[in-house]
């Protein structure tokens, strides 16, 4: 086993080198004996899949060693990393597993983990890690049971009941251009955005892991091209592109310009103050100092916070933040939602304000500089090394 695959926030590595099966097996096993060691007594967990090729097979492992320990899962079959959150939340579950690669390349996946409503990262992955080095597993002889729940259609219903409101003639229709990237916001996302009275256009939404129209990460340009051209070609409103497990979130203007994850912190914290002012926001150490100074400006608290999925919503919780994000497009709403990073949700969220207003994104963006900046510069290096290189840094 590469110890290099546990990683600060998520476990992650190539399938067939890093990541086979017998991992998924034993890692179940582990997340089980783990989640009793916290919980005297889980009773429900969940276990979601993305869309890559890998991703069934290593879920259907991984709910063999969960049961094993004596823990009930349901199955909650292929859907966004987002909705594995959410049925934590709905079904008030003692946690999960999500087997995803994210954003990253077709040959690899990866697992994120929840115990509770709390995703696990730092010291509490590497106790993972120790449970399976030492095969240190709980033996219960009576086997949990295993129950497919059908997650997408209580998402669906849940958020068009938040918000098909929209869909009344008093607001105006928009335009909406939908690049999924062949993940899995593509299979929840467009019927809830048609609910909330707009067009919708779709690009690659039908999953594929093999992603062969381009890499699915809306935070490059090479790869949101294409949303470019047909949100300026379709005279659309906003272009939306989501990555591979749909929990980060990609924006274009009617104009073709990308709207950055800073950005769009702005809009949802300037619509957000309105109501509850004085609110707590965190942005990550990638955000332009801009966001900080906005939050301030409309009488918000900003705080600057390490970079990671696990470690904002962590911060989110010690601050009782109302809203976070990262330049990524990890955004977490919190007012009125769970606090947890949903592309989808925050898409939602940005056509709502955009109808409610009438205004367009660089109207909503009135009084922000304009600031330049380089695009995420990302290093290669050796998997062995990084730790030792940012602990030297």
């Amino acid at each position: 086993m590469d110890k290099n695959i546990f990683r600060e926030y998520d476990i992650r590595g190539i399938v067939g080198k890093d990541i086979n099966e017998d991992f998924a097996y034993n890692l179940g096993l582990a997340f089980g004996t783990y989640l009793k060691k916290v919980n005297p007594d889980p009773k429900w967990v969940s276990v979601g899949r993305d869309g890559r090729l890998s991703s069934e097979s290593l879920a259907n492992f991984v709910i063999k060693g969960i049961i094993k320990t004596g823990i009930n899962v349901y199955d909650i079959g292929l859907c966004p990393t987002p909705l594995q959150y959410f049925s934590i939340f709905h079904l008030n579950l003692d946690g999960g597993i999500m087997v995803t690669g994210s954003h990253n390349p077709p040959e690899y996946n990866g697992f994120k983990i929840s115990a509770g409503k709390e995703t696990i990262f730092g010291e509490k992955i590497q106790e993972i890690k120790y449970i399976i080095e030492q095969k240190a597993f709980i033996n219960n002889l009576s086997k949990g049971t295993v129950e497919s729940f059908d997650i997408k259609t209580v998402y669906k219903d849940f958020m068009k009941k938040k918000f098909s409101y929209l869909s009344s003639d008093s607001f105006r229709n928009l335009k909406v251009v939908i690049d999924a990237g062949n993940g899995t916001g593509g299979i929840v996302s467009p019927e809830i955005i048609q609910s909330m009275g707009c067009k919708v256009i779709l690009l690659y939404c039908e999953p594929d892991g093999r992603f062969p129209n381009h890499h699915p990460d809306p935070t490059v340009v090479d790869y949101i091209k294409d949303l470019i051209h047909t949100t300026i070609k379709e005279e659309a409103d906003i272009g939306i592109g989501y990555d591979g497990d749909a929990d980060r979130i990609g924006v274009i203007d009617n104009k073709g310009n990308i709207i950055w994850g800073d950005q769009l912190m702005v809009i949802l914290a300037r619509d957000i103050l309105k109501r509850l002012p004085s609110s707590v926001f965190i942005a990550d150490v990638k955000c332009s100092q801009s966001v900080f100074d906005d939050i301030e400006k409309n009488g918000g608290k900003a705080i600057m916070w390490k970079t990671g999925h696990s470690l904002v919503k962590n911060k989110m919780r010690e601050e009782k933040a109302i809203l976070a994000g990262e330049f990524s497009g990890h955004i977490f709403i919190a007012d009125d939602y769970f606090g947890f990073d949903d592309a989808l949700y925050t898409s939602f969220r940005i056509i709502e304000i955009m109808k409610k207003t009438g205004l367009n994104l660089k109207e909503l963006l009135t009084g922000t500089p304009h600031l330049y900046h380089t695009p995420e510069i990302r290093v290669e290096c050796e998997e062995n090394k990084k730790k030792k290189i940012v602990d030297r840094l």
